[in-house]
């Protein structure tokens, strides 16, 4: 790493810092970091994949075989290391270049960093301990309201994720199906970011939330689904193009059915965008 690059992350670790101990007040998640670092490279906006692994002790889930229904394990869970789970699907993606894993610790057990091989866009994958559902809930609708930000200093890019992503994803069981929340998610800096929410019924649980945080809701569902990672990819691809709402829905819906045999139109029953 060149030592501008190490000034520029040990600056924005300090704003980090100054905004993590202003948690509670009313400026928090509005630092303006460009004004902080005026003169160094811009924040990058990634991709921010945010999942929680699949759980069958802590999550009100119907059991699935217990080595890939266990939380605390990336490498074999069903939503992160098994062949269609976000590790394994992006790994093996034509489209996307593994760049490096990160060790955050504490309730994220692994981050993984994407670049798409044709376009100048990164991807930030989290997996999140399967026990800390509740908590990856709430920092997903957090970061779509401005409220929670946070950078990743990658040799030359200061990549932004949570609320400095302009798309932020939640794949997972549905936890709003099991516990209330009673935060408030409005949104505190204007910016109206995209969301995709692959859970059960993620529309109706999630949406009074989405509404607050005013984020826009490319593709999320009506119904129970399995949130495995082809479905995400091909929205993300859609997306990456530049395509309407309705294209990426369809491009969603089109994978869902490939893997599920679902038949189409029950698929595009399930996979909705907007509201």
């Amino acid at each position: 790493m060149k030592p501008s690059s190490v000034i520029i992350c040990f600056v924005i670790s300090l704003s980090l810092i100054f905004n993590f101990r202003n948690h509670n007040s009313h400026t928090h998640g509005k630092v303006p970091l460009k004004a902080i670092i005026t003169g160094a490279d811009s924040i990058y906006p990634a991709i921010h994949v945010m999942v929680a692994l699949c759980d069958n002790k802590y999550q009100g889930i119907v059991p699935v075989p217990p080595k890939i229904g266990n939380g605390q394990d990336v490498n074999s869970n069903l939503y992160w290391g098994c062949g269609f789970g976000v590790r394994s699907y992006f790994k093996k993606s034509a489209d996307w270049q593994f760049i490096k894993t990160l060790k955050p610790g504490n309730k994220i057990l692994e981050r993984l960093v994407f670049k798409h091989r044709t376009k100048n866009t990164y991807l930030v994958a989290d997996a999140y301990d399967g026990q800390f559902i509740k908590d990856c809930t709430l920092d997903f609708l957090r970061a779509c309201s401005g409220q929670l930000k946070d950078t990743i200093c990658l040799k030359e890019k200061t990549l932004g994720i949570l609320g400095h992503s302009k798309l932020i994803t939640y794949t997972g069981h549905d936890g709003l199906m099991d516990f209330e929340l009673s935060d408030q998610f409005a949104n505190t800096d204007g910016k109206k970011r995209d969301c995709i929410i692959l859970a059960c019924y993620s529309k109706h649980y999630f949406g009074p939330h989405i509404k607050q945080t005013l984020a826009n809701p490319l593709v999320w569902t009506t119904g129970l689904m399995c949130p495995e990672t082809y479905t995400l990819h091909d929205a993300i691809t859609g997306y990456l193009n530049k395509e309407t709402k309705e294209q990426i829905r369809t491009r969603a819906a089109l994978a869902y059915h490939k893997f599920q045999k679902c038949g189409e139109k029950a698929a595009r029953n399930l996979l909705v965008s907007g509201w």
